[in-house]
């Protein structure tokens, strides 16, 4: 199954695809330390290990593409970010292809809540 969300958050690009790809900063939205580097065949660990993956492409501030890894499965579960300048911040475009249905509630949630949402409290409490 495929998941599509935008929203909108008040920074710059700069700072949204830092707070996506520099792992001190994805340690102060997420509470956990992270693994990942703006490096496009970089292989990262998030939540402790609850999300790996690999970067697929890197766009600095603009875009970010991965893949996510779900056990043993024939499609890629691909995951894209789209960073776009907006009057009072930045457009946050995503999209996530193949989510397994078993854990499509969880993923969707997730996005919302724990990824995007708690990036955009951090970043807008300064």
């Amino acid at each position: 199954m495929d998941f599509q969300y935008e929203l909108e958050i008040l920074a710059d690009p700069e700072e949204v695809f830092a707070a996506l790809t520099n792992p001190f900063q994805i340690e102060l939205w997420s509470g956990y330390p992270a693994d990942m580097k703006a490096e496009e065949g970089y292989v990262f660990s998030l939540w402790e290990g609850d999300i790996t993956g690999m970067n697929l492409k890197v766009v600095p501030n603009r875009l970010l593409e991965q893949e996510w890894f779900f056990g043993e499965r024939e499609e890629q579960s691909v995951v894209r970010i789209v960073l776009k300048k907006a009057k009072s911040g930045t457009l946050v475009s995503l999209q996530h292809t193949c989510i397994p249905d078993e854990v499509y509630e969880e993923i969707v949630e997730g996005w919302k809540e724990y990824y995007l949402g708690s990036l955009k409290s951090m970043l807008e409490m300064y």
